[in-house]
């Protein structure tokens, strides 16, 4: 997105210093004191300039895996920004369009956002087991994502209990294990086929037993089109009553992962995000999306396999990623 922003803005600058060329030529005698004249006149910016600026800006924007209805309000909120507003004849329009661009981006990564650890912090208050469970489809990684989070705690001082509560997947309870043994972290498992809800239960009542800090529940990867599964994502909810429900899904889905938090935040409810594969993601535009249609923070992103492998999201970071300011 960055060097599709810059090549841009270099279009844009070039198209504007072309009119004021046109204007100078005009007046060749006076042509210094002209082009003062000129670069310091203000003018306002009319609609019909801004349509055209948006509408390549609205393509990149696409291109770059931010969703539609995304787009379209991005689009509204420069419209409203831009149109009537003064603007010096020597002042860039690109430089104005894309200061705008950023402060609306920002203001949708940063709503509602939370740190996490100084949510955790709070939440610990309470001196009782937090119960963390993670949603999202299979092959995204939400169960080493869900190891990564364990490490991240178990360097913090933290204790932490696993919930191998993916009754459904054959081979998930062993993966659940696999990170378990790694970490030197205790698993509460049932057999395969049993209700996830009731495992999830029984690690709470382990941990409030044994004074573990944290239960971290791996849920079986479901489509959000899997009613039965959605539903059994429900009951979980309702029994075990978690801190945090936290969607995991890749950069590199693009739009389908938009969709996909759309809709696990429509149908069970989620409390931010964390993506993954950043290292194979250039484009940025999932993270922008996933942040305004779910209305939730986005914790994390994984940037490789390695438990360390996690980076604490800010907002800020991605803008300057993007727009290199």
């Amino acid at each position: 997105l960055k060097n599709k922003i810059n090549l841009y803005k270099e279009k844009i600058d070039k198209e504007e210093k072309e009119e004021i060329d046109k204007i100078l030529q005009k007046k060749v005698g006076l042509k210094e004191k002209v082009a003062t004249l000129i670069l310091n006149r203000e003018v306002i910016i009319e609609e019909s300039k801004v349509e055209k600026v948006l509408s390549e800006l609205e393509y990149i924007l696409l291109e770059s895996d931010v969703a539609f209805e995304v787009v379209e309000s991005i689009s509204e909120g420069l419209k409203k920004g831009l149109v009537g507003r003064r603007k010096k004849i020597g002042e860039k329009l690109s430089k104005i369009v894309l200061q705008e661009l950023e402060q609306i981006i920002l203001e949708i990564l940063t709503q509602n956002w939370v740190d996490f650890d100084e949510l955790i912090e709070r939440k610990k208050r309470e001196k009782r087991p937090l119960n963390l469970i993670f949603v999202g489809v299979n092959g995204t990684g939400k169960t080493t994502t869900m190891a990564k989070i364990a490490k991240r705690l178990i360097d913090r001082g933290y204790s932490v209990v696993f919930a191998a509560a993916d009754t459904f997947r054959a081979g998930a309870i062993e993966q659940v294990e696999e990170h378990a043994s790694r970490l030197n972290v205790r698993v509460i498992k049932h057999k395969q086929g049993s209700d996830p809800a009731a495992v999830i239960y029984d690690a709470l009542k382990h941990a409030e037993s044994k004074g573990i800090d944290f239960v971290l529940a791996d849920t079986a990867g479901r489509m959000h089109t899997k009613k039965n599964l959605i539903d059994q994502l429900g009951k979980i909810k309702r029994v075990t009553k978690p801190d945090l429900t936290i969607f995991v899904d890749e950069c590199i889905a693009g739009n389908d992962a938009v969709e996909r938090a759309r809709l696990f935040n429509e149908s069970v409810g989620i409390d931010g995000s964390i993506l993954t594969k950043l290292d194979a993601d250039p484009k940025g535009g999932t993270a922008i999306s996933i942040s305004f249609v779910t209305n939730r923070p986005i914790f994390f992103l994984g940037t490789g396999q390695n438990y360390n492998d996690l980076i604490k999201f800010d907002p800020k970071w991605l803008i300057n990623r993007i727009f290199g300011s």
